[in-house]
């Protein structure tokens, strides 16, 4: 977490003053002591002031000695528009109104109001105004343009918002704010909300990440021009017929319903193709009342076995099966293996000292779990809890620079569970785990996330990722890791790989080999049985 960035130290340039001029952030080995006396203000435009403001200030005040205070500045912008589309999303989707979106009377900031007789050390403009008077100004934008406005229109449109805080022209930090319901304004919108305090907060915190460039991505510029009530109302009919639709399709067909694809590698694999296979996949079939995700298969004792996410639709959770492969494909169907209280899935499984280990994913116990294989492929028992009181998703492992690495998006608070990357490090794969004191080091729906083993090519650590922006798991990208130490990590996006022709259907999420067999998944459509079974792409 933000508040974990133990190693950075604020120079105060005017040590005769308590409250002078602050120079810029460096890294040393003492704590955050340049919290002791910090006057920070948040501007604000007071004409919409939320939830998400408070709680936002309610969390730069749990900094030690850090004094957080706002400003409220007066302006004509009005979201009221958007926010009677908010009520009727509510209503259609069953979502709390009291959530960071909610607006509030000013009254609910009286405690932090600015003494402004007091010069503050940092004002953060959120789109209320300037920074005059303070020794440092950041100013926060989305697309290159400040304001509510520009926010809520990026997500109008179906766009990622981009969400930079600049102090002149330096950038302190940004993210690509992220959300798995980009169809409903309202809950993106508390999605974005949530993960803007995560990366404000680490601004704050000296652990402001930046984001990779992504290949074939055009720069967008942001507007702040009001929509018209012609346009919501629009945008509320399509979100009816939307939700109708939507309600008719679950009638019909289990949903979500992902698939397994896998071929033999008689040459180059998708790390060194960057696209589908001439010859495409084939299918590990499922009886369309239960669904195959995450593959990861592993050779041991010379034999492949493919370990998967099983979830049955009528139960509506999943387990970890496995399905041995000979030369020729799958030998059978994938037995259950391993099964919690709690939903399971991404089973990261790997050989060490002779025995077989697994992470799978366990982010509603709220732990990183490990577990051991007693009788291949099952057997399995709790070895050790890695880290816990974190929801993290996709936990990957890596042994790189003489230590263990683990990587995983955790959900800050809130909101997405897909655009902010987590480290931690040990000099033992069974630990104990250290977070890494630049957490998050990522913040960014479009590479955040795991999406399979890392691999070593030629000198060059590959990382799959899980694209996110158009929803949840829409396609994959495969980035190249140019830093990765105790005090910093960076990567580079290199290729994004959707569906297609060679991959029906719309996601595509997952990449593993082993053993002379390459693996992906994505969707389906499966009828419920009232129509059938089958499964068809």
């Amino acid at each position: 977490m933000p508040l974990l960035c133990f190693r950075i130290f604020l120079v105060i340039t005017k040590s005769k003053s308590r409250h002078g001029e602050m120079a810029r952030g460096r890294f040393d080995d003492r704590p955050i002591s340049w919290f002791e006396g910090m006057r920070l203000v948040l501007r604000i435009d007071g004409s919409c002031v939320r939830r998400w403001h408070l709680q936002l200030l309610e969390r730069l005040g749990a900094i030690a000695g850090l004094q957080a205070s706002v400003a409220l500045s007066t302006s004509e912008a009005s979201s009221e528009g958007f926010d009677r589309l908010f009520k009727l999303e509510a209503l259609l989707h069953g979502l709390a109104t009291s959530g960071p979106a909610a607006l509030l009377p000013a009254t609910a900031f009286d405690r932090y109001r600015a003494d402004t007789g007091a010069r503050p050390d940092l004002v953060i403009d959120l789109g209320g105004g300037n920074g005059a008077g303070a020794s440092r100004h950041w100013r926060l934008s989305f697309d290159g343009v400040a304001g509510e406005a520009a926010l809520l229109n990026a997500l109008l449109a179906g766009r990622t918002p981009l969400a930079e805080i600049r102090e002149g022209d330096a950038l302190v930090a940004a993210g690509r704010l992220g959300t798995e319901n980009g169809h409903i304004v309202l809950a993106a919108f508390t999605d974005v909300l949530e993960r803007l305090m995560t990366l404000i907060v680490a601004a704050v915190s000296g652990c402001g990440a930046k984001v990779p460039a992504l290949p074939g991505a055009e720069p967008v510029r942001g507007s702040a021009d009001a929509v018209g009530t012609g346009v919501l109302a629009k945008v509320a009919a399509k979100e009816l017929a939307r939700t109708l639709t939507a309600r008719v399709y679950r009638h019909l067909y289990q949903a979500p319903h992902w698939r397994v694809g896998w071929r033999k590698l008689g040459g180059p694999d998708l790390l060194d193709l960057r696209q589908h296979p001439d010859g495409g996949w084939r299918e590990l079939a499922d009886d369309g009342q239960r669904f195959y995700a995450d593959p990861f298969p592993i050779q041991h004792d010379g034999e492949v076995t493919l370990f998967v996410e099983d979830y049955a639709h009528d139960l509506g959770k999943g387990v970890i099966s496995a399905v041995a492969f000979g030369p020729d494909g799958p030998l059978g169907a994938p037995q259950c293996g391993l099964e919690q209280d709690y939903h399971l899935s991404y089973p990261f499984v790997f050989e060490r000292e002779g025995q077989v280990w697994m992470i799978p994913e366990t982010c509603n116990a709220a732990r990183i779990e490990l577990f051991r294989a007693t009788a291949f492929p099952g057997g399995w028992v709790r070895e050790a809890t890695l880290v816990e009181g974190t929801v993290a998703s996709d936990a990957t492992l890596i042994e790189h620079g003489g230590r263990w690495w683990l990587f995983a998006t955790v959900r800050d608070g809130g909101g997405a569970f897909s655009d902010a990357l987590h480290l931690w490090s040990a000099p033992d794969f069974r630990g104990p785990w250290s977070p890494h004191p630049r957490n998050p080091v990522l913040i960014d729906i479009a590479s955040a996330r795991p999406a399979g083993r890392m691999v070593l090519r030629d000198g060059a650590l590959l990382r799959p990722v899980q694209d996110c922006r158009r929803g949840y798991g829409t396609a994959l990208g495969i980035a190249k890791v140019t830093r990765l130490d105790p005090d910093g990590f960076a990567q580079e996006v290199e290729t994004i790989i959707g569906t297609g022709k060679l991959w029906a259907g719309r996601k595509l999420h997952t990449l593993n080999s082993a053993g002379g067999f390459e693996f992906i998944d994505g969707s389906a459509f499966a009828r419920r049985s009232l129509f059938g079974s089958r499964a068809r792409p």
